[in-house]
């Protein structure tokens, strides 16, 4: 039987969920979630069809000690509802800056579960970010929503590279000073 490697990682509080670290256990939901072709076309490093293994691998870098990517799973089973609602996380860039990511299993959405993740994140600032950026695509405007709701100002158009889509994507880049 193979241990999760026990990592120092912020458990943070929102509203109606626990944002706390991946584990193992997360992998045939996180699986059924990101198999879905709606929730990796709207991510950039997703693949669809999703590869058997690549949750696994995915849980095992987020587990990894030496990981410059911080990932949390939505997980609302102290409020009654399901275990893995979605995830989010901080990937560490350098003067103090993270960019965030974050996806919602489609039976969430429009929840505000996204909203409350980010807010959560942000107010908690567990990496202590002067800065956080996000980018979503935009033809998905209610991620966007998300971020400017969060206090996210908008910076200019750009595109990134779609896995699922294989294709270069348009997005929205939006950025967070904080402290």
């Amino acid at each position: 039987m193979k241990q999760d490697t026990i990592v120092v990682q912020a458990v943070i509080e929102a509203p109606r969920m626990t944002l706390r670290p991946l584990r193992s256990s997360d992998a045939g939901l996180l699986s059924m979630y990101t198999a879905d072709k709606r929730v990796a076309e709207m991510t950039t490093s997703i693949p669809h069809p999703l590869p058997p293994g690549s949750t696994e691998a995915f849980i095992q870098r987020a587990l990894d000690a030496e990981r410059t990517e911080f990932v949390w799973a939505m997980d609302a089973t102290e409020y009654g509802g399901s275990e893995v609602l979605g995830v989010i996380s901080l990937k560490q860039m350098d003067r103090g800056q993270s960019e965030i990511s974050y996806w919602v299993a489609p039976a969430m959405w429009n929840t505000g579960f996204a909203s409350e993740a980010v807010n959560a994140l942000v107010s908690a600032n567990p990496l202590e970010n002067k800065t956080i950026f996000g980018s979503v695509f935009q033809d998905n405007p209610g991620s966007a929503r998300v971020l400017t709701n969060a206090g996210f100002d908008y910076l200019g158009d750009a595109e990134a590279y779609s896995v699922a889509r294989q294709a270069k994507v348009p997005t929205w880049t939006y950025l967070k000073r904080l402290g």
